[in-house]
């Protein structure tokens, strides 16, 4: 088995990207050798915290290290595309955060230059890998339980109102949609596919961002409820109704401490144990990926990412959501 050791490079040093760091750190034959913020001292911090080599204030300066094999950008997300094609057209390959960009002509983008340059791309969706989340959507294809005639899917928390966060930030993406409302949506892609029509209603903060979508995709024989909400604490449960059982994602279906129910003639409880944050799953997927000389995921394919992509611009469209940045 090919054991080359991956060296990884990060751009952009919020919460996410600590944890990343936390659990590249878990992973054999995989080293942290280069960080980049704006801010110099920022960077020199994470740096100490994280054992990585070098602490950048260019995120250029890291990608032209030639002692970087792979780059994970955490930026806010108007940022992706711009960083992501500083980074490939270096012959990075590039793990890029959700959403993968601000919009479908964007994403077309970079999937057009990580193939001029030859190199690994793929969107960081982490739920995508996690244990859990494989076994559910496992259990839909092979229709243990008959069909999937129904989904529920909701992603809801409460943090006060402040234009200076990230969060509610239009010009960077921020709003309930494209930070949270990814994972209902992408959870309904996966098992769904994609939907033949869409019900979308929202509500806005003063500046614009959207607080909160309720979404219903519509199917030939299923339908998918869904929720994100940045204005209360929502269970953020994930309800799958089969013709024979009823199988829940019980709370924070998107982190990999999530307990699987099984309701069917007996109610069946089971847990998946998880002994790191849960950022592992992706990066060795990657990290194997690159190995391989691969340069598209086989699982979170590119039509995948385009897939997520054209629904949440379809929604924008659908609530009259834009962006300017």
């Amino acid at each position: 088995m090919n054991n080359k050791k991956i060296r990884w490079g990060i751009i952009g040093l919020g919460n996410i990207a600590n944890k990343f760091a936390t659990d590249l750190a878990s992973i054999e034959n995989t080293e942290l050798v280069a960080v980049a913020s704006r801010n110099q001292q920022k960077a020199a911090e994470f740096a100490v915290r994280h054992n990585s080599k070098k602490a950048y204030n260019s995120y250029e300066k890291l990608a032209k290290d030639a002692e970087v094999d792979a780059v994970y950008i955490a930026t806010p997300h108007s940022f992706h595309k711009a960083h992501a094609l500083l980074c490939l057209q270096h012959k990075k390959a590039v793990l890029c955060e959700k959403p993968f960009a601000m919009n479908l002509q964007e994403v077309t983008e970079m999937i057009a230059v990580a193939k001029e340059n030859n190199s690994l791309l793929m969107e960081a969706l982490w739920t995508f890998f996690l244990p859990h989340f494989t076994y559910v959507l496992e259990l839909v294809k092979n229709e243990k339980f008959g069909k999937l005639k129904k989904l529920e899917a909701d992603f809801g928390f409460f943090t006060e109102f402040d234009e200076t966060n990230r969060l509610f930030k239009k010009e960077v993406g921020g709003g309930s949609l494209l930070d949270i409302g990814i994972y209902p949506i992408f959870l309904a892609l996966a098992a769904l596919g994609k939907p033949d029509a869409i019900d979308a209603s929202a509500t806005f903060f003063e500046n614009g961002a959207d607080a909160s979508c309720a979404l219903i995709f519509h199917y030939e024989k299923a339908t998918a409820i869904l929720k994100s909400t940045l204005l209360e604490e929502t269970k953020t449960e994930a309800v799958f109704t089969f013709d024979t059982a009823v199988v829940k994602i019980n709370r924070q279906f998107h982190q990999p401490s999530s307990v699987v129910i099984i309701q069917n003639k007996k109610e069946e409880i089971i847990n998946f144990d998880c002994r790191t944050i849960g950022y592992t799953y992706e990066i060795e997927h990657f990290n194997q990926l690159l190995r391989e000389n691969k340069k598209e995921s086989t699982l979170l394919t590119f039509d995948f990412s385009k897939s997520i992509i054209k629904t949440l611009d379809k929604v924008r469209k659908i609530i009259g959501l834009t962006y300017v940045w």
